[in-house]
């Protein structure tokens, strides 16, 4: 995948293992764009959310990396607050010239730099493969959430249907790193830094446990599928525990 550099577990200097994770998300040749993939997931994920709710909302985005992605979700409706949240200065840099109030901060470790129970709706957008502890970074989405509050979550599927194959042909599945420094066992070259990796029994699991109400799954397409592969990850899509990325809406109880 190709996330933006958003708030590993390095963003504060506590942590053992911390400072490899920051100079990592620190280099100049990281990747900060969302992608127009992910950020169209983010936008329908958000539409049908806001279809319900036709207050204005207060929403997050965790990890907006260069806002590309939030730029989209501001445009669904210009009466809602849309705040970008990201641990890269760089990327920061990126959102705020296309105009998008931001915050530099992290959501693990150091907290989310915002009150309790402020905000309608978190979006963490193919970050959580990103973190290392993930408990603590589900649970400051939950502090800021108001009660019934929405959290839309999108990962890769750890059991996506190639990697079914793969493992069971001796080969590292896609989406999984061993290293920062290289790719090794599987296909790519492209380091993009996983450190956790979902199922969807394992992802709902996790997040029920978190005090959240999973409300829908569903499945999304990998981009770096070969072409002739496409139309059967599209298919698969319709079911989520084979498809390639886990999307999310949980509620907050």
């Amino acid at each position: 995948m190709k996330p933006a550099p958003a708030d590993p577990a390095s963003s504060s200097a506590g942590p053992v293992g911390a400072s490899p994770l920051h100079a990592f998300y620190s280099r100049s040749d990281a990747t900060f764009s969302s992608g127009p993939d992910r950020a169209r997931r983010q936008a329908r994920m958000l539409a049908k959310v806001l279809a319900q709710r036709p207050s204005p909302q207060r929403m997050v985005d965790v990890g907006c990396g260069d806002g590309a992605a939030t730029h989209l979700l501001k445009r669904l409706d210009p009466r809602n607050t849309v705040i970008g949240i990201d641990w890269s200065a760089a990327a920061l840099a990126l959102a705020r010239a296309r105009g998008l109030l931001v915050i530099q901060g992290g959501i693990d470790g150091s907290g989310l730099p915002m009150p309790e129970a402020s905000a309608d709706v978190v979006i963490m957008s193919e970050l959580i493969e990103h973190l290392v502890d993930t408990d603590a970074a589900v649970d400051e989405a939950r502090r800021v959430l108001r009660p019934g509050g929405i959290l839309l979550l999108s990962t890769p599927n750890l059991a996506a249907w190639f990697n079914r194959g793969l493992i069971g042909l001796g080969i590292q599945p896609l989406f999984s790193e061993v290293s920062l420094r290289g790719i090794y066992g599987r296909p790519g070259h492209e380091v993009a830094g996983h450190l956790r990796l979902f199922t969807r029994r394992a992802l709902e699991e996790f997040l029920t446990d978190r005090g959240f109400r999973c409300e829908r799954v569903e499945g999304a397409p990998y981009h770096d599928v070969p072409r002739p592969l496409r139309p059967l990850d599209r298919a698969l899509c319709h079911w989520p525990s084979m498809a390639s990325i886990l999307l999310v809406q949980a509620r907050r109880g």
